[in-house]
């Protein structure tokens, strides 16, 4: 390991939990997504984070992580993944209806921010924190294993990755990624976004990058957040665990597993900062800029701004369920990635 000691990370990870790409990975989603937003959705995010620097996205990534372990945070813990009930490695898929419990998930909660991020009526505290959360969760459903039930999200399976124990869930987060890299400073997490977007622009994902963000509208956000999750859920059959759990847990996964899993790491990493990018160029073109344009023509109209609405105030776990159409699978699990 470059910059931190496996036994500093290993430190870092039992007290703040297991996130999703770590800190490392959300910060680089981030990075990539502000290459590709527009400058107007780019201006309109800065000013909701009243932050105006080249790493306005990339300070707040993993905000989410740090709000779960807070007591007043600790209700979105289930939004951070979707459990997908499958059959790893014979079978791999995600079923909105079947996984995403009561409780919420991912992609219910990636469909109630949407909603939020939009919604001019909401107070500008309560669209920041919509904005915040969409940019970390979509970094998560890019993970695969935050799409996947087997042994809490592989958090179960101890493995050994450069002769140290841990579980496969961590070295997917945090660990494989900074071996890459070589450390998880924002500086860091900058260097790879740079490399990852030469290679959308003119390198290896040039040519199927277009397919990252095919059909992705803020119209049907299940929909299309789903297929992001069965897209990240189909590695868990091909190089998660393509020979099952027990043939991870004996050796080291240093190099030989490590160097078959490296790439896939990459290119989540790409798809999340990609289509973060894209999804908030659609939230301010389709919910932002329709109401402001609305707005100056009713004001040039009557020569005045029409009367503002009062906030809906709904419970965030209301919220959720309003998301999901008020319905959704029952639940008896209960635990965090």
């Amino acid at each position: 390991m470059a910059s931190l000691s496996k036994v500093a990370l290993v430190a870092f990870g039992v007290i703040n939990g297991v996130n999703a790409w770590g800190v490392l990975g959300h910060a680089t989603v981030a990075y990539v997504a502000q290459h590709y937003l527009c400058d107007e959705a780019a201006s309109w995010a800065q000013e909701l984070l009243n932050d105006t620097s080249d790493s306005y996205l990339a300070n707040i990534a993993s905000w989410a992580d740090s709000y779960r372990l807070t007591t007043a945070g600790k209700w979105s813990a289930p939004l951070h993944y979707i459990d997908a009930m499958d059959d790893p490695p014979t079978s791999c898929n995600v079923d909105y209806e079947r996984d995403c419990g009561d409780e919420g998930c991912s992609i219910s909660a990636i469909a109630n921010y949407t909603l939020r991020a939009g919604d001019s009526d909401l107070t500008a505290a309560d669209t920041t924190e919509a904005l915040k959360f969409l940019v970390h969760f979509i970094g998560d459903l890019t993970q695969p294993l935050h799409d996947e039930n087997y042994e809490v999200g592989g958090n179960g399976i101890a493995v050994t990755f450069q002769n140290y124990s841990d579980n496969l869930h961590s070295d997917w987060d945090t660990y494989m990624p900074e071996v890459l890299v070589g450390g998880s400073s924002l500086a860091d997490a900058q260097g790879w976004a740079d490399s990852l977007v030469d290679e959308i622009t003119s390198g290896a994902y040039k040519t199927e990058a277009a397919s990252w963000i095919k059909g992705d509208t803020i119209s049907d956000t299940v929909t299309t957040a789903t297929r992001w999750a069965l897209d990240a859920n189909s590695f868990i059959c091909t190089v998660v665990m393509p020979d099952g759990a027990a043939a991870l847990e004996t050796g080291d996964l240093y190099p030989t597993y490590y160097n078959s899993a490296i790439g896939t790491i990459e290119l989540q990493v790409a798809k999340g900062g990609y289509r973060l990018g894209n999804w908030l160029n659609l939230i301010y073109k389709q919910k932002i800029a329709s109401k402001r344009r609305s707005e100056k023509f009713d004001k040039g109209l009557r020569g005045a701004a029409p009367e503002p609405r009062e906030p809906r105030q709904m419970s965030r776990a209301n919220l959720v369920r309003a998301a999901m159409g008020g319905a959704c699978c029952q639940s008896e699990r209960e635990h965090r990635h």
